[in-house]
């Protein structure tokens, strides 16, 4: 599986995660929402370089201009609710993509095992198209993996990215196993560990609480 690492290079995506991870700016929700739709508009950018395009003519007050379009169909899927805030960042750049939406959530069977359960699923036809599947933190890979494998339902793809703004080596060896070359990988940073509860180490906390509120 590929896997593009943005924050390998200088770019104004590491000043965003610097202020993802703070914890004194991250009690401001709006910009702790602002600051994952901006990485994932850089990404966006960076992910349309890669797509397929065709040569159009349009006609300006002057003339006639060759330009070249995103010929690809595309499919932003979000998988509830963290990752809202990257729907919102790739629609910025691919407004005229479709969307899909797909629950993913830690069902406890005690207080340090889990499965991911998903309860809802509205995409369209998948079929020959380029998927976005986009989820904030990617911690163990469980949630990805099963959004992954749901949406298939809904059809065979051209082709599937996956976007997350921060992860774990551990998770990307886990969807590397499960899906392997079926899919590519975007993330913007990559961090050493999990700790005992699954959550990324050092992370920058629960980014769907920190977005939206504390849930019973």
């Amino acid at each position: 599986m590929k896997v593009t690492v943005l924050n390998q290079h200088n770019s104004v995506i590491n000043q965003f995660l610097k202020e993802l991870r703070d914890t004194k700016l991250q009690k401001d929700s709006m910009r702790f929402r602002k600051n994952i739709a901006r990485i994932s508009s850089v990404m966006a950018y960076e992910i349309s370089k890669t797509l397929q395009f065709q040569t159009e003519q349009v006609t300006t007050p002057l003339g006639i201009a060759e330009v070249n379009t995103i010929s690809d169909s595309l499919v932003i899927t979000t998988i509830l609710r963290a990752g809202l805030p990257m729907q919102e960042g790739f629609m910025e750049f691919f407004d005229k993509a479709e969307c899909g939406f797909i629950s993913a959530f830690r069902k406890y069977t005690d207080k340090e095992h889990f499965t991911i359960e998903t309860e809802y699923l509205a995409a369209p036809d998948l079929n020959g198209k380029t998927v976005v599947i986009a989820d904030t933190m990617l911690a163990t890979g469980n949630s990805m993996v099963t959004a992954y494998h749901a949406l298939l339902k809904n059809g065979q793809p051209k082709r599937v990215i996956l976007a997350s703004v921060l992860g774990t080596k551990k998770a990307i060896d886990y969807v590397e196993k499960e899906i392997g070359d079926n899919a590519e990988l975007w993330i913007a940073a990559i961090d050493p560990e999990l700790n005992e509860h699954s959550y990324i180490v050092p992370g920058l906390g629960d980014a769907g609480d920190l977005a939206f509120g504390d849930k019973l």
